[in-house]
């Protein structure tokens, strides 16, 4: 894994994509930020499989994780987080437009460390990625 990476983004949705990126890096929150369009490659990256045989493994301050997408959901991505001692403690923030009580649990049972529903307008939502990003970047303090 790339050892400049802060923050992982896992998110299929271009758009909700873009907004986070532009909502980190306007509140200078990360310098560098990995965005994976889908569930099986941010594994591969994670884990230095796949295309990412060769690649160095450290591991980010943060995963934002959704959990509707292709290939692997996010769930199946964070069950293999938490369930491997080198990731377990890695955050992980769901940021996901599911409010559906099911997922919720299930994400907590498995180890999320939060979970947020994306919100609808545009504002709200660049306002919920910076505040999450000073949150997880600024103030919390990870295990050494």
């Amino acid at each position: 894994m790339n050892s400049d990476a802060d923050i992982l983004l896992i998110e299929d949705n271009m758009d909700d994509a873009e907004l986070a990126i532009r909502a980190l890096k306007k509140n200078n929150l990360v310098n560098n930020l990995l965005h994976f369009k889908d569930g099986a490659e941010a594994i591969d990256y994670i884990f230095g499989e796949g295309n990412f045989l060769e690649t160095p493994t450290s591991f980010p301050k943060v995963i934002l994780l959704d959990l509707k997408m292709p290939k692997v959901n996010g769930i199946e991505v964070l069950k293999r987080l938490k369930g491997d001692e080198r990731t377990k403690k890695i955050p992980v923030v769901i940021l996901t437009s599911s409010k559906e009580d099911p997922d919720i649990q299930t994400c907590y049972n498995l180890g999320a460390n939060s979970y947020i529903v994306k919100p609808v307008g545009f504002e709200e939502f660049v306002k919920a990625v910076s505040n999450l990003g000073l949150f997880w970047m600024i103030l919390n303090q990870p295990p050494s």
